[in-house]
């Protein structure tokens, strides 16, 4: 195993037999070292393969001014993220986390604090990668002795979402906004208070992250669902009507019109949340 690359002295990149670029962490590892060295296997302590080439060259770079530290520490989130969530997450979080959370580490250090507008709505929504961003938090306050706040966890939170369903932090932001609105009308429609630990919410706000990427990303179910809707209708009127008013908001603030087929989802979700 020789080194392909010196990107700093803790970092390198190797080249797989198959021709395929790994970049290799660990302290020390390029100390006097250069390009054709044999690679001393003791230190390696991570190696990433990442496998689209803009994301692999956007990574090196960003290694070049990031503490070895903080790269340690968003990789054991990562893993942990994928363990726990039971879900694939694109790979370009080690490049949008690591730099996310350098900046704002340099941000502490200048004094300059940044609350996230939708702290409350990501606590809600996103309770499990809330819950990852703060565990992160903890372990970046402690082992570099700072105290980034917790608006921070909620940032990363969305980084986490954004990477579960490959789609840009603004975007994620935008889609946790549209989840609230539509959560506040069936609220209001019903007049009660949902509860959030039941599986019936956790499906609905499932059923939601996607139904908000369709609306903003413009794209609709295609399937003659008339019939069936007309059924889940008349079986469940109350969970019906909340759903039209949901269809209205959404035509006049989204320009999307709802097929019948979402329509029939909203209303079996809702139902079950209210009813469940």
């Amino acid at each position: 195993m020789r080194i392909a690359k010196v990107i700093n002295n803790n970092v390198i990149s190797i080249y797989q037999a198959d021709g395929a670029e790994l970049v290799v962490m660990g302290r020390g590892i390029a100390f006097k070292k250069k390009p054709g060295d044999k690679v001393d296997e003791t230190r390696i302590q991570k190696v990433f393969a990442l496998k689209n080439k803009q994301t692999s060259d956007n990574f090196k770079m960003l290694l070049r001014e990031v503490p070895m530290e903080l790269v340690e520490i968003v990789e054991e989130m990562i893993s942990h993220a994928r363990d726990s969530l039971g879900r694939k997450l694109n790979e370009n979080i080690y490049v949008s986390l690591t730099d996310h959370i350098n900046f704002a580490i340099e941000r502490y250090h200048e004094g300059i604090e940044i609350k996230n507008a939708l702290m409350w709505e990501i606590k809600q929504l996103y309770k499990a990668e809330f819950g990852l961003g703060l565990r992160t938090i903890e372990e970046i306050n402690k082992r570099m002795q700072i105290e980034l706040p917790p608006d921070e966890a909620a940032f990363i939170a969305l980084h986490i979402v954004n990477a579960e369903m490959n789609e840009e932090v603004i975007t994620t932001m935008n889609m946790t906004k549209f989840i609230q609105q539509i959560i506040n009308i069936a609220k209001y429609h019903f007049k009660m208070e949902f509860d959030q630990e039941s599986l019936s919410y956790f499906r609905f706000i499932t059923h939601l992250k996607f139904f908000s990427q369709r609306v903003l990303n413009g794209t609709h179910y295609d399937k003659d669902y008339d019939h069936f809707y007309d059924m889940i209708k008349e079986k469940h009127p109350e969970a019906a009507a909340c759903v039209e008013k949901i269809a209205m908001f959404v035509y006049k603030e989204y320009d999307h019109e709802l097929t019948n087929e979402e329509k029939l989802y909203l209303t079996v979700h809702i139902e079950r949340v209210v009813n469940r």
